[in-house]
């Protein structure tokens, strides 16, 4: 068994978006989703600084993604928070993340 159906999935339905990693840049398909079970009631947080995005996203794709790697889509910057690859049998299929919205603030 290949991962090739999974490729063929992202390829017609995932979003376009970039990884950056520590290997480098590339640009490929993968899931990013909302993590609704995060309050989206009320996403937002106040603070004397203003608006925080208190929302967890996930990331599904087969780009390879670790704790502190970056993703990109459309006006949005993720920062990888935790992930862990998904295999079947001895084929690696997927990796999933949860992922935060970057502060680059911060950085």
């Amino acid at each position: 068994m290949t991962a090739a159906w999974m490729r063929e999935i992202l390829e017609q339905y995932g979003q376009r978006v970039t990884v950056e990693t520590a290997a480098g840049t590339e640009e490929v398909r993968a899931f990013l989703q909302p993590w609704p079970e995060r309050g989206e009631a009320d996403p937002e947080t106040w603070t004397s600084l203003g608006a925080v995005d208190g929302r967890l996203w996930r990331y599904l794709g087969q780009a390879a993604v670790e704790t502190g790697d970056r993703i990109a889509w459309e006006d949005h910057i993720f920062r990888v928070r935790s992930s862990r690859p998904y295999d079947i049998g001895e084929t690696r299929v997927y990796w999933w993340a949860a992922l935060e919205q970057a502060k680059e603030a911060a950085e």
